[in-house]
């Protein structure tokens, strides 16, 4: 085995490789610094501070360079020659760094941790923060409305453990299951911005970016993700429990409801861990750790959740025209970020749903009420990021004036609903009174407008501080003296052009024109000399100066002491603030939805045990804001409630087929007795047969009666007249489908998946939504799967559903199953056309009109006439082959 030596870099060509360098003292003293910090983060971006600038060096400066569009350029490192350079400027790394995380790079920010004033030969540099898709916290990196989650995942056989925390509001909670495709899903419910994984694999602690994979990755992790790969030692039961205990100064996991979750444990304690090493000397402050489990919660898995647009749309993936675009009236970001966690995780519990019932009954009922609480959530800013900013030492001056702004409005808050009764409103009756003080100390102490730089004064207002006022007192009485000596000058010199300036570089000056320098006093010093003016000092000028710049520098650094010190005493009361901002955000919620079900004629769903569901006028939330006033047409469902006049001898199902043999007279007398009998039996199936042509609106319908089930179950009013609806345990849907490219699934194998996952975790708890199952493959062959799902379905399932189709002999299941009912959406039959009026009404349709809804799609009509000739062979073929069958 040889091994290839490093060719030496190219003469004037930058080095881009530190593995190039055999002897790194060769490197300049910076230099061999930034390569050993480097060394210790081989998988990010490292930004290194150099003056006012971040610059970065070798293959991050490349890599920096294409992802920006930046220039790459190069600069001396020594005996080595040029390496490769570029750099942005200090004051924007913020907006240049968000570009790097959203691109699922990891970058580590190295600033100089002195003033090279004082410095004795190289700078002081230090690590003060690694930013990672899943740890930001600067305002401008993060979507308002959304929350950033960072989530861990360890796995032992079939079981798992997972943790999440968002570290911008301080919300973590952690769970653990048996099933890991109820992993996955709760996955794709969090949409984390990076996933934390521990592996022994050789690529530790690298970072994968969205569409990467490792071997070390299980395939249970959707690849859609970022993933941290870490070490196992700190996901070990030990260090994990011992950093948990220590974080939250407790001797027992058992408060936190973990103490026998061993690999929710094992989740919480790597995720805290990784959220330390990245925060380095800011400590993040989080919320006391909250355990739950999936099943207090009613599961919308990720194909459902798409299915039913709930936060984007499935055709562009864009907001407008989801559920949450059409639901969201919030004032605050706290409220926009909690509407769409209580969307993604609706309730089981009734009294929980009642509660969030009542307090919206009692905003629509008092529009006072609501308008003024509106208007006033309006004023009340980020409490749960802003107090986050402040706890881990990152809120500048203009954060401490929001959240004081935000406390004052609390009181008025208060007594708004001083005489509320719903239980969401009383949370906000008592504003705790360190809140008050707290909000007149910020504002007593800082200034209006502050800058946003925090060590460059300008803070703190006067009289706060009786050497703050001194200090203030010199600085303003000296640059008096500053201002007098132009005026001074030009009266002693008879210059009348003469100038007092300043700069960085050389301090005050008197500037005076090349054309006047023969006037110049004897005791002017020249310091610079321009193309048309000479630049000069005076020994007083630079007493002076001396005293002014320490005098302001001891000034600033007073005034950023006093904003320290505000900013910890915001810290401390982290835990107050939060309480009061979860109340804040529901009520927020609350008022938005009242508001939306007045404006939209929404109405109170009566919450039942049991298995009922019944929905008189229904509408599409979405699609009734989408059309003018009055357009959408509204439609009833009735599901699973007590069959009245539909009973069946268990039978009828077993001679169903025996008496199709009877010949064809009993066919048809079979079918028409199913019609009349459906016309009088107006019961609530477990399982609806939901038949009408293309385009007339059957997913439209599946989808409505989703999201109002969904809707209430979150505590929402919904979209009809009235509406009863028993708890549901899932909503699947499967509504559509297209090609997997990524796993080589054909459209009617991602068709099959999606089936089988329902059948294989429906109850009877459970509503299911089908739209076309079987259309994928050869007639025959989807007819039989449709029949069979419909089938197991309904008889051993028994789960609340609506199976949409076009196989219209499914329509015969009413005939033998007693739970089975079949409506169809009717169509308006013209000599020449068809018009679609989206009503669903008992009985089945014998048509698809497919042709015609060709025809609306603006098909030729050479196509149409074509289309309706090749249909009247089929359909006379087709009958001869029926009548053969039949008479076999």
């Amino acid at each position: 085995m040889t091994t290839s030596t490093p060719e030496p870099n190219p003469p004037n060509t930058p080095l881009t490789d530190t593995n190039l360098v055999e002897d790194r003292s060769k490197l300049s003293k910076m230099y061999q610094h930034y390569v050993e910090v480097k060394d210790k983060y081989p998988h990010a971006l490292l930004l290194y501070r150099v003056g006012d600038f971040f610059e970065t060096f070798f293959q991050d400066a490349v890599t920096i360079s294409r992802e920006l569009e930046l220039v790459l350029t190069s600069k001396h490192g020594g005996e080595v020659g040029r390496v490769a350079m570029t750099g942005v400027p200090h004051h924007a790394w913020e907006r240049y760094t968000t570009l790097l995380v959203e691109k699922g790079y990891a970058v580590v920010i190295c600033d100089q941790v002195e003033d090279s004033a004082d410095a004795i030969g190289l700078v002081k540099r230090e690590v003060t923060r690694i930013l990672t898709p899943g740890t930001l916290l600067e305002e401008g990196m993060l979507k308002a409305s959304r929350n950033n989650y960072l989530a861990a995942v360890v796995i032992a056989v079939n079981h798992w453990g997972l943790a999440y925390a968002d570290i911008s509001t301080g919300e973590f909670l952690t769970s653990q299951g048996s099933d890991l495709e109820h992993l996955t899903q709760e996955l794709m419910r969090l949409q984390p911005s990076e996933v934390l994984f521990p592996t022994n694999a050789p690529d530790l602690g690298s970072l994968l970016r969205p569409g990467e994979t490792s071997p070390s990755l299980p395939q249970c992790l959707p690849p859609t993700f970022c993933y941290s790969l870490r070490s196992q030692v700190p996901f070990s039961q030990a260090e994990a429990r011992s950093k948990l205990l220590q974080k939250f100064k407790v001797r027992s996991l058992e408060g936190l409801g973990c103490e026998h979750l061993p690999l929710a444990v094992r989740a919480a304690g790597g995720l805290l861990e990784y959220i330390e090493d990245t925060q380095k000397a800011n400590p993040v402050s989080l919320q006391l750790l909250r355990t739950y489990t999936l099943t207090d919660y009613l599961i919308v898995d990720h194909q459902t959740r798409r299915n039913l647009e709930i936060t984007q749309t499935v055709r562009d993936g864009t907001f407008h025209g989801s559920l949450l675009w059409a639901l969201d009236r919030t004032r605050t970001a706290m409220g926009s970020r909690a509407l769409r966690r209580w969307l993604l995780q609706p309730l089981l519990d009734l009294k929980g749903i009642k509660s969030r019932q009542d307090t919206i009954q009692e905003l629509v009922e008092n529009t006072p009420l609501r308008q003024d609480l509106r208007q006033l959530l309006r004023q009340i800013y980020d409490l749960e990021r802003l107090t986050v900013r402040a706890a881990s030492g990152r809120a500048n001056a203009r954060d401490l004036v929001a959240l004081a702004d935000s406390f004052s409005r609390l009181p008025e808050l208060s007594r708004l609903v001083e005489d509320a009764h719903s239980p969401f409103l009383k949370a906000l009756q008592k504003v705790p009174p360190i809140l008050e003080e707290l909000a007149e100390k910020l504002h007593a102490h800082i200034v209006e407008s502050p800058p946003i730089h925090l060590k460059e004064g300008g803070l703190i207002r006067a009289g706060i501080n009786a050497l703050l006022d001194e200090r203030k007192a010199t600085v303003e009485s000296d640059q008096q003296w500053i201002a007098n000596l132009e005026v001074d000058e030009r009266t002693r010199t008879g210059i009348p052009t003469l100038k007092v300036g300043f700069n960085k570089s050389f301090g005050y000056y008197i500037s005076i024109s090349r054309s006047k320098s023969d006037q110049v006093p004897d005791n002017y010093i020249r310091k610079q000399t321009l193309t048309n003016e000479e630049r000069y000092i005076t020994p007083d000028l630079k007493e002076r100066e001396a005293r002014i710049l320490t005098a302001r520098d001891d000034l600033n650094q007073l005034e950023y002491e006093i904003f320290d010190a505000l900013r910890d005493e915001v810290g401390n009361h982290a835990e107050i603030i939060r309480n009061i901002s979860r109340a804040v955000a529901a009520a927020d919620v609350l008022c938005g939805l009242a508001d939306l079900a007045v404006h939209q004629g929404y109405c109170r769903p009566e919450m039942l045990t049991g298995r009922e569901i019944a929905v008189i006028d229904g509408r599409h939330p979405v699609v009734e804001q989408s059309l003018p006033a009055g357009f959408f047409v509204p439609n009833s469902t009735e599901l699973g409630g007590k069959e009245t006049n539909r009973v069946r001898e268990a039978s009828r199902r077993e001679g169903a087929f025996a008496q199709r043999s009877e010949g064809k007279d009993a066919k048809k007398e079979e079918k028409e007795e199913g019609k009349e009998e459906g016309k009088k039996s107006l019961f609530s199936p477990d399982l609806v047969i939901l038949t009408g042509p293309n385009a007339s609106g059957k997913s439209c319908y599946l989808r409505q009666v989703g999201l109002i089930q969904l809707m209430a179950q979150v505590g929402s009013f919904v979209p009809a007249r009235s509406a009863k609806l028993g708890i549901c345990d899932r909503i699947f849907t499967r509504v559509g489908a297209v090609d997997d490219l990524a796993t080589g699934q054909s459209t009617f194998m991602v068709e099959m998946n999606e089936t089988a996952n329902i059948l294989n975790h429906a109850t009877a708890q459970s509503l299911v939504l089908l739209d076309e199952i079987g259309r994928g493959t050869a007639t025959f062959d989807g007819l039989s799967i449709a029949w069979a799902v419909a089938e197991y379905l309904a008889v051993d399932i028994k789960s609340r559903t609506i199976f949409a189709t076009h196989y219209h002999e499914l329509n015969e299941l009413a005939t033998i199953i007693s739970n089975v009912a079949n409506y169809q959406v009717t169509v308006k039959e013209l000599p020449d056309q068809i018009i679609f009026l989206h009503q669903v009404q008992p009985g089945g349709a014998d048509k698809s009109y497919g042709i015609e809804a060709g025809r609306l799609a603006g098909l030729p009509a050479v196509v149409i006439k074509r289309a309706k000739q090749v249909m009247g062979q089929i359909e006379k073929h087709s009958k001869i082959a029926m009548g053969l069958r039949e008479g076999l």
